[in-house]
C-alpha cells in the first residue's frame, strides 16, 4: 500500500536523522542553500527551556544568620548552570539545513512480530513499528522528503538528537545524580519545518534511533486511524498549549492538547501513562505558533518565531531597565540605604549589600535587614515593618531571559516566593499559566527559576520608596 502523494497522510511527515559529519546538530544555524557567503541563515524559529536558573553560590553572612530568608535564585541570562555546552543548553535556534533531511510516510508492511527487527535492519531505512500482539506488527516505512527539515529533541547524547534536554526540578536546576531517575524519553519529540515560506513548524511525539526506527510496543497507546492508518502516543506524552491571542500583551492561556506519533492532537489522557488516548481534537493542528508550550514530561520548552522574538525585548533593553531602575535611587524604608540590582555579568553570586529583597506578600521593597523574624510561623517567615504583614522575605533579581518576556514593560512584578522580576503583563501570563507537573498534576511556575508559584496571584506588585531628598 503506497501512501506517497495521499493528502490524508501527506502532513504527518517524519525526517531522516542521520546527520552527515554531525552537520547543524549543535547550534542548527548553518547556512541555507539560498543563504549568500556572510548573509544569516534562514531561522525557524528557538526553543527556550523555562526554569534554566540554579541556586547562587556563597551564602553571605546575613544569610547564614537565624533570620536568613533562603538562598537566592539568580538567572544566568539565559544559560544552564554548567554553561551551555554543544547539544545540551538553554535555548536552540532551528535553521535551514544545508540540505533537506525530511522524510514522509510511504508503504505499509503487514508481518508477523518475530520478524520486525529483521525488517528494521536496514539503518538507511526510516520507520515506525506498531506492535499490535505478539504475532502481528504493522511497519510504516518513509522515504525522503525535500521540502523538510527535521529536527529532535529528547534526553539521549546521541548525534541524531539535536536538542539535549534533561528533567528541570521545581526550583531551577537540572536533577542530577544517581537518584534522579528521568521521566524525559530518550527520543522525546520531533520538529519539523517546511523549507519553503511561511517556514511553518509542526510538531510530533517521539523521535527516530540510532537505527532510524520508532518502536511502540505491545503496551504502548496505538490504535488504527478511520482512514485505516496506524498512529499511537509515547509512554508519558508530550503535551502542547497554544496561548489565546498569541505571545503578546493580550495573551492568555490556552489548553493542553497530547500530540501523537504520527502529529494529531488529542485530549489529555486521564494520567500521563495511562493507555486509553483522549479524544481527537479535529479543529486543533500540531501547528506550533509563536509562544506554543511543550512538555516533555519533566521540561517544558517555549516555542519563539522569529517575528515573535522581534517583539520581545532585547538583552539592551533588559539592561537599560535595569540601570533606570537603578538611576531612581531606591532606598530602603528601614536602613535608608540606596538599592541597587546587580549587573548581570556579576555572575552567579550571593545578594550584595545593595541587593534590593522584597516582602513577597505585600511587595514592599527593602535592603536586607534581621527585622521581624517570625519563626513561630516558620524559618522564612518575615514581618513586614511598614504594613506588619507576614510573609517569605526574599532578594529581588532581574528576568535576563528575553524571550520569556511578553512585552518590553518596566520590571515593576515579582514572582512569589522566587523573586525574579520583569514586567507586569509577562508576571501575570506566567502566573495564569499551569503547567504540567507529574502524572496528572499542574503548577503554575515562574519561567525565570521553574519554582512554583504562591500565594493568592503568584505574583506582586513591587512598591519601592525614592530617595528622601
Amino acid at each position: 500500500m503506497v501512501l506517497e502523494g495521499n493528502p490524508e497522510v501527506g502532513s504527518p511527515r517524519t525526517s531522516d536523522l542521520q546527520h552527515p559529519g554531525n552537520q547543524g546538530s549543535c547550534v542548527l544555524s548553518s547556512p541555507g542553500e539560498d543563504a549568500q557567503p556572510g548573509e544569516e541563515p534562514i531561522k525557524y524559529g528557538e526553543l527556550i527551556v523555562l526554569g534554566c536558573c540554579e541556586e547562587g553560590g556563597e551564602e553571605t553572612e546575613a544569610q547564614r544568620g537565624e533570620v536568613a530568608g533562603p538562598r537566592a535564585h539568580s538567572c544566568y541570562n539565559g544559560c544552564l548552570a554548567s554553561g551551555d555546552k554543544g547539544r545540551r543548553r538553554s535555548r536552540l535556534a532551528l535553521s535551514r539545513r544545508p540540505h533537506a533531511n525530511g522524510v514522509k510516510p510511504d508503504v505499509i508492511h503487514h508481518i508477523s512480530t518475530p520478524l520486525v527487527s529483521k525488517a528494521l535492519s536496514n539503518r538507511g531505512q526510516h520507520s515506525i513499528s506498531y506492535t499490535l500482539s505478539r504475532s502481528h506488527s504493522v511497519i510504516v516505512e518513509y522515504t525522503h522528503d525535500s521540502d523538510t527539515d527535521m529536527f529532535q529533541i529528547g534526553r539521549s547524547t546521541e548525534n541524531m538528537i539535536d536538542f539535549v534536554v534533561t528533567d528541570t526540578s521545581p526550583g531551577g536546576g537540572a536533577a542530577e545524580g544517581p537518584s534522579a531517575q528521568s521521566t524525559i524519553s530518550r527520543y522525546a519529540c520531533r520538529i519539523l519545518c517546511d523549507r519553503r515560506p511561511p517556514y511553518t513548524a509542526r510538531i510530533y511525539a517521539a523521535g527516530f534511533d540510532a537505527s532510524s526506527n520508532i518502536f511502540l510496543g505491545e503496551r504502548a497507546a496505538k490504535w488504527r486511524t478511520p482512514d485505516g492508518l496506524m498512529d499511537g502516543l509515547t509512554t508519558n506524552g508530550v503535551l502542547v498549549m497554544h496561548p489565546a491571542g498569541g505571545f503578546s500583551e493580550d495573551s492568555a492561556p490556552g489548553v493542553w492538547r497530547e500530540i501523537s506519533v504520527c502529529g494529531n492532537v488529542y485530549t489529555l489522557r486521564d494520567s500521563r501513562s495511562a493507555q486509553q488516548r483522549g479524544k481527537l481534537v479535529e479543529n486543533e493542528s500540531n501547528v506550533l505558533q509563536d509562544g506554543s508550550l511543550i512538555d516533555l514530561c519533566g521540561a517544558t520548552l517555549l516555542w519563539r518565531t522569529p517575528a515573535g522574538l522581534l517583539r520581545a525585548p532585547t538583552l539592551k533593553q533588559l539592561e537599560a531597565q535595569r540601570q533606570e531602575a537603578n538611576a531612581a535611587r531606591p532606598q530602603c524604608p528601614v536602613g535608608l540605604s540606596t538599592l541597587a540590582f546587580p549587573s548581570p555579568a556579576r555572575g552567579r553570586t550571593a545578594p550584595d549589600k545593595q541587593q534590593p529583597w522584597v516582602y513577597v506578600r505585600c511587595g514592599h521593597v527593602h535592603g536586607y535587614h534581621g527585622w521581624g523574624c517570625r519563626r513561630e510561623r516558620g524559618p522564612q517567615e518575615r514581618e513586614c515593618p511598614l504594613c506588619r504583614l507576614v510573609g517569605p522575605y526574599v532578594p529581588l533579581w532581574l528576568g535576563q531571559e528575553a524571550g520569556l518576556c511578553l512585552d518590553p514593560g518596566p520590571p515593576s512584578y515579582a514572582f512569589a516566593p522566587c523573586g525574579h522580576v520583569c514586567s507586569e503583563k509577562t508576571a501575570r501570563y506566567w502566573a495564569q499559566t499551569p503547567l504540567p507537573h507529574g502524572t496528572h498534576a499542574f503548577h503554575a511556575a515562574c519561567p525565570f527559576c521553574g519554582a512554583w508559584l504562591t500565594g493568592e496571584h503568584g505574583c506582586v506588585r513591587l512598591i519601592f520608596q525614592g530617595p528622601l531628598d
